[in-house]
């Protein structure tokens, strides 16, 4: 019998690419003075480019962005704290992440989260999105000493929710640091799919999150 829900955030529960156009888009306007020599379309697409899903951090990308542009007066410093500092009011969730989440609640699923990246990037956008009280447990893997795909962070959150590997699902959107991992220590696996990524071996997959709980019925 499934306890617990477990969720990665971006790409899951966050849509990092409208969030991401959304926050650049915004980030072009605030510093127009020093990027207009720069089309728009050229600054996000880059960006996108660089960043490969946020799998680049932003230090290397403004840096690299900054040499490329031939940018003056605006630091890769000046243009990283702008992401530090304005990210958090660009994310946006997947369609019915909320109501999904609070069904979840109200059915008397446990919920859990797991998701690599910087303790206070993580943070910003769990809170940018409204979503930390419906967690029970949240792990950042900065916070933990461990990230995806180490089962050590999935070994973890069972522990912490108190629920056995055969009484929780993990869904996420990568088809190693999610969907491999977490089989490999026992969990079922939900897919949320996307377009990069082909023939992933989950045990379901999801185009809304409110598939989960036909999905969750089943298992």
């Amino acid at each position: 019998m499934i306890k617990s829900v477990i969720f990665d955030l971006d790409g899951t529960l966050l849509d990092r690419d409208k969030s991401v156009i959304f926050f650049l888009e915004r980030q072009y306007e605030r510093l127009h003075p020093w990027l207009k020599s720069i089309p728009k379309e050229s600054y996000i697409a880059r960006f996108i480019e660089l960043e490969d899903h946020g799998y680049v951090w932003k230090a290397k990308v403004y840096t690299q962005m900054v040499d490329e542009f031939g940018i003056q007066g605006c630091t890769s410093e000046l243009l990283l704290q702008d992401y530090l500092d304005h990210f958090q009011a660009s994310c946006i969730a997947f369609p019915g992440m909320v109501s999904t989440l609070q069904s979840l609640r109200e059915k008397g699923f446990k919920l859990g989260m797991i998701t690599n990246g910087l303790e206070i990037m993580q943070t910003r956008s769990i809170r940018g999105l409204g979503i930390e009280p419906f967690f029970e447990e949240i792990l950042i893997s900065e916070k933990e000493g461990c990230a995806k795909p180490n089962p050590i962070i999935f070994q973890r959150a069972l522990e912490r929710l108190n629920v056995k590997t055969e009484e929780a699902v993990y869904v996420g959107d990568h088809p190693v640091n999610d969907i491999e991992a977490a089989q490999l220590v026992g969990m079922k696996a939900v897919w949320k799919k996307h377009s990069f990524s082909q023939n992933v071996k989950a045990d379901a997959e999801i185009d809304e999150l409110e598939e989960l709980f036909g999905i969750l019925e089943r298992f």
